[in-house]
């Protein structure tokens, strides 16, 4: 048998591909595009293994073209990308990077939080447009304040309760919701109280939203739940953009239902230049980047390419999506090291 040959969809930080380099043969696609469905088909057959990202789509029909295919590394947290059950029935493993990009994530959504409370983007750009003519003025882009209003948190997993830590330096009070709601200890230490989602919508200042994307939340926060929010609150979301109806949250913003809203995600990526929210002063934009730290990305790498190497050696991996699939192809067929 020879050495593991490992597709690696993009070029990753170093540290990885060094590694799964030293015992495999690996081939790193060139270019930040994400390939193409028909690049993977004609591509994959030829590997035992790929590296990819969270914008390249594993479906069934991608996971079909490749046999040979023993081990999917995905650099993220998130695996709504992978058709994880048709991979699980092909005896892949599905391998993902949870809790590195933790620490990264909630600090952006403070960020945005921040941002768009404070309209520091309207501020920037009025700066920058030269529309600055009065040294101060008392009503010049008032914003709301943070200190001591109520953070609603839309799913305490890892990122959720980041956030809720952060928030005690805010003196906040804080509420969440999640399907499954957490323990009571867990509650005691965040020092969160649970409430149900309309409740959440109706007092939270701010909503935080960080919850996976689901057939359950996809389109959770529509125009009805948008319309029980405070006209004074703001909207935050760092998890996926499927989750908030874009044109109902536009027509929220334009209409002045919520008064800001802070995005990293969106329901198409990279957002369409046709989208109304292109337009709104009042909703912050960022480009996907709230994991992007130096810290954060070289350790991503670093656990896919831990996760990779463990299967093609027979082990179990430190972060397995689907453990089942040893039912259906034992670790030890996994092997190749």
């Amino acid at each position: 048998m020879g050495r593991p040959r490992v597709f690696v969809t993009r070029q990753i930080p170093p540290p990885a591909t060094q590694s799964i380099s030293s015992v495999c043969e690996v081939v790193v696609r060139k270019g930040q595009e994400p390939p193409s469905k028909r690049e993977l088909i004609r591509n994959l057959p030829k590997f035992d293994a790929v590296v990819c990202l969270l914008t390249d789509r594993f479906d069934e029909e991608v996971l079909t073209a490749a046999p040979a295919l023993r081990v999917i590394s995905t650099m993220s947290a998130g695996f709504d990308h992978i058709d994880v059950k048709k991979a699980t029935e092909n005896g892949i493993y599905v391998t993902n990077t949870p809790g590195v990009l933790t620490d990264a994530t909630a600090d952006f959504a403070w960020t945005l939080l921040m941002v768009a409370a404070r309209r520091i983007g309207e501020a920037e750009r009025y700066v920058r447009g030269r529309k600055w003519r009065i040294g101060w003025s008392p009503t010049l882009l008032l914003g709301g304040a943070i200190y001591g209003k109520t953070l609603g948190i839309l799913g305490l997993g890892r990122i959720g309760a980041a956030v809720a830590e952060r928030a005690k330096g805010f003196n906040m009070k804080i509420v969440y919701h999640d399907a499954v709601r957490s323990s009571p200890e867990t509650e005691r230490a965040l020092g969160v109280q649970f409430v149900e989602l309309e409740e959440l919508l109706r007092t939270a200042d701010f909503v935080s939203l960080h919850a996976p994307l689901t057939s359950e939340t996809r389109s959770l926060i529509n125009e009805d739940r948008l319309k029980m929010m405070k006209n004074t609150s703001v909207l935050i979301n760092t998890s996926r953009g499927p989750i908030v109806d874009e044109k109902a949250l536009a027509k929220a913003l334009r209409q002045g239902w919520i008064a800001a809203a802070g995005l990293d995600v969106y329901e198409k990526e990279p957002i369409s230049p046709k989208s109304p929210l292109l337009r709104l002063q009042n909703v912050v934009l960022a480009p996907h980047i709230a994991s992007a730290t130096r810290e954060s990305r070289s350790k991503m790498s670093e656990i896919a390419a831990s996760n990779l190497l463990a299967l093609l050696r027979g082990e179990r991996p430190p972060h397995l999506v689907n453990p089942e699939v040893e039912q259906i192809r034992p670790l030890s067929q996994i092997s190749m090291l």
